[in-house]
Formats: structure tokens, C-alpha cells, sequence
């Protein structure tokens, strides 16, 4: 069976300083948002959608980042191919309301804070996305 799911690295200037929505998902870890796509959806649809969904924000897709492929195992249906599609998005809208069915909290960190929290709590296979996202945004970080 196939999987797929998008999700985006979003975001925005505040106060002079540029800032990364960052999400607490139901494990506790930090994490980007991201979900299944539905029928009839584009990958990017899927990401801004999964976005706004858990998070409150509205955005605009600014380029792909990365597409990461990983496989699990479920009892019920065997392995999953799972394919997650990441893109840079830029915030437009929106007020920030965790999907509190799906995450814990969401928060805007500054960038090398975000950083930081990846690296410290984060999903490994996020942390390419989020090193390439850093650098679109003239960020130079250790990886």
C-alpha cells in the first residue's frame, strides 16, 4: 500500500526576525505539519490544507523542499510506502489554534531557535527538510 502526505516548513517575519511555526505532536516530539492527502487533491493542496488544519495559519507555497520515503509495518494491512511531500510556505493568514485532536501545541520560534528544538527533540527525518528550508531563507546552519 502507498501513502501520501505533504507538509510545509512555514514561515513569516516578526519584529525584524524571521520566525518557523514548529508543532508538539500527540508523542511529544516536535515536528512539522503535515497529513494524508485526500481525494482529488494536488500534494500542494495537501500541505496547505494539513497546515491550516493543525495549526490556524493560511499560507503560500514558495518552492518544494523535499520529498522523504520511509516504510512501517500495520497488522491490518502490511507495509506501507509512505511518501511525504515538505515544502517552503510562506504565512499569509490566520491565527494560531493547535488542532488539538491531532497536537499537543504550535508555536513561532525564531529560526535558530527552531533549529535547536529540531535537533534536540525532533524527527531525524525532518531535519533535512528543515536545513534546506533554513537555507532558502539565508540561514547557514550545522547539520
Amino acid at each position: 500500500m502507498k501513502e501520501i502526505s505533504a507538509g510545509g516548513v512555514v514561515y513569516r517575519m516578526f519584529e525584524g526576525y524571521r520566525q518557523l511555526l514548529l508543532i508538539q505532536d500527540r508523542y511529544g516530539k516536535i515536528t512539522l505539519p503535515k497529513g494524508k492527502m485526500e481525494r482529488g487533491e494536488t500534494v500542494s493542496q495537501t500541505a496547505l490544507r494539513e497546515i491550516s488544519e493543525e495549526t490556524g495559519i493560511t499560507g503560500r507555497i514558495v518552492k518544494p523542499l523535499e520529498v522523504i520515503k520511509y516504510q512501517y509495518q500495520l497488522p491490518q494491512m502490511g507495509l506501507v510506502h509512505k511518501e511525504v511531500h515538505y515544502f517552503l510556505v510562506e504565512a499569509v493568514g490566520g491565527r494560531l489554534q493547535p488542532q488539538v485532536e491531532e497536537v499537543r501545541g504550535v508555536e513561532w520560534l525564531e529560526a535558530t531557535e527552531a533549529w535547536h528544538r529540531q535537533k534536540k527533540s525532533g524527527y531525524a527525518n525532518n531535519e533535512s527538510v528543515m536545513l534546506k528550508a533554513l537555507k532558502e531563507l539565508g540561514y547557514q546552519m550545522e547539520g
